[in-house]
């Protein structure tokens, strides 16, 4: 209801300016009066207006060119009907008129106690005193016709001003009372709106919107103004939106049409028992439609009709072409590590006895130790003799270390300290290295350590 005078600072010579001035009441009211005086007013001010019976002050709301576009859009002629001007209000009228004001909620209780007394059907929701305290505008909504003369007469005797009944339709209402809407702000009717257009539940329809009063209903109790506001737009995008009357036949099963995503073009269907819903545009399900209507049955909303397999290996640069070549490569790899662990194992199996005769020619540094106190080598270093990990009598002594002269490997201790021989010659050759005194290795002097 608040207006911007974007004319305001251009300068119009005295004799060429509009003398009609458009001046606002209360509950969003606007009436137009001539400026018969030719008075300067700013925007803002209060002034005295005639009325039918007497004075009342309002506030000027616009003036200028721009009220004759106003009146013009309102079918509002300019003749000497309309009323006029009579001055600024002074600080004596605006006390009069502040008096009058603090009488309208004292006066809106007392007659709403009085209608519930005579038992009307009409809801009073607003009280206006005119500023000379003369005329009292009651305003009221009913869904039906009410009697109000004996009403009229009640109120007359009790509050000795002249009385008018005015009836509104429930936006009007909502207009004058102002409020908050469920969007989070100011209601429309009480800032911009001023013309009530007709709605139905055809709009919300239209939009795809669930048919919940609740939800669509506004302050007022009827259907929400912003409805219309898109209402075009949705009409517009429906335009190529087919009609599914009957469900889709499919050989997977017979799709329901379930949500219709407008401006996306895209239709949502749902099979009988499947919980899912699945997304197909509007071209594929006209397709469908017409295979439907020839009494032909597509394999699913994905494909219609099925397609001849196509060979993977002529199909070049195919997806994820790479991952397969790395697949490839690293299982030959994995083929290759196992190939060279059997024949590592092959020849350790076949060529024990070799590798025992080598280790006993450079000789034994593993001496004879009593009930198994061998010493240990714990690691590749040198200087460090074999590691003996038990005593398992019928095995020798097992050398886990790196020893540069090539000792062989000891699993046991044998109560008479013989190592376990892994190759197939069956000599003496165990019993001549026990007899024999350990020899050092090449890389320098190893000094023995007794663990037991």
């Amino acid at each position: 209801m608040n207006v911007f005078d974007w004319l305001s600072h251009m300068d119009v010579p005295s004799g060429q300016r509009f003398d009609v001035v458009e001046v606002k009441f209360k509950g969003g009211r606007k009436e137009y009066f001539r400026n018969i005086n030719q008075l300067e007013f700013v925007t803002g001010d209060f002034v005295v207006c005639e009325m039918a019976s007497g004075q009342h002050i309002g506030m000027v709301s616009l003036q200028g060119e721009l009220v004759r576009l106003q009146m013009k859009r309102k079918n509002i002629q300019v003749n000497d009907d309309l009323h006029v001007i009579y001055r600024i209000a002074t600080e004596k009228d605006l006390d009069k008129f502040t008096q009058a004001m603090a009488r309208e909620m004292p006066t809106l209780y007392r007659t709403r106690e009085i209608i519930r007394d005579m038992k009307l059907n009409m809801k009073l929701s607003d009280v206006e005193y005119q500023a000379d305290n003369t005329k009292t505008t009651f305003y009221y909504s009913s869904e039906e016709r009410v009697d109000f003369r004996e009403l009229i007469k009640t109120l007359a005797s009790e509050f000795k001003v002249r009385i008018e009944m005015r009836q509104i339709s429930l936006r009007q209402e909502a207009s004058r009372l102002g409020g908050l809407g469920s969007c989070g702000r100011e209601l429309c009717c009480s800032t911009w709106l001023t013309d009530f257009k007709n709605i139905s539940t055809a709009a919300a329809r239209y939009q795809n919107l669930s048919l919940n009063p609740a939800k669509l209903s506004g302050q007022c109790g009827r259907l929400k103004c912003c409805l219309n506001y898109e209402l075009e737009t949705y009409i517009d995008a429906l335009r190529d939106i087919p009609t599914v009357d009957a469900p889709l036949k499919t050989r997977k099963g017979v799709a329901t049409l379930q949500k219709t995503d407008i401006f996306k073009k895209i239709m949502w269907f749902g099979f009988d028992k499947d919980t899912n819903w699945y997304p197909v545009p509007i071209d594929k399900v006209l397709e469908i439609i017409e295979l439907n209507k020839k009494d032909i049955i597509p394999e699913s909303l994905e494909i219609l009709t099925p397609e001849p397999e196509k060979s993977i290996d002529k199909v070049p640069g195919r997806l994820n072409s790479d991952l397969e070549n790395l697949d490839k490569k690293y299982s030959d790899e994995q083929k290759k590590k196992k190939k060279k662990k059997n024949r590592s194992g092959k020849n350790r199996g076949n060529g024990g006895g070799a590798e025992t005769s080598s280790a006993e020619a450079a000789g034994n540094n593993n001496p004879v130790n009593n009930a198994g106190n061998e010493p240990a080598n714990k690691g590749g270093n040198p200087g460090q003799g074999a590691k003996n990990k038990g005593n398992n009598p019928n095995e020798g002594q097992r050398n886990k270390g790196n020893n540069p002269a090539g000792e062989p490997k000891n699993k046991g201790n044998n109560p008479g300290g013989e190592p376990r021989n892994k190759g197939n010659n069956e000599g003496n050759r165990n019993n001549r290295n026990n007899n024999r005194k350990p020899q050092k290795p090449s890389g320098g002097p190893q000094p023995e350590r007794n663990e037991g």
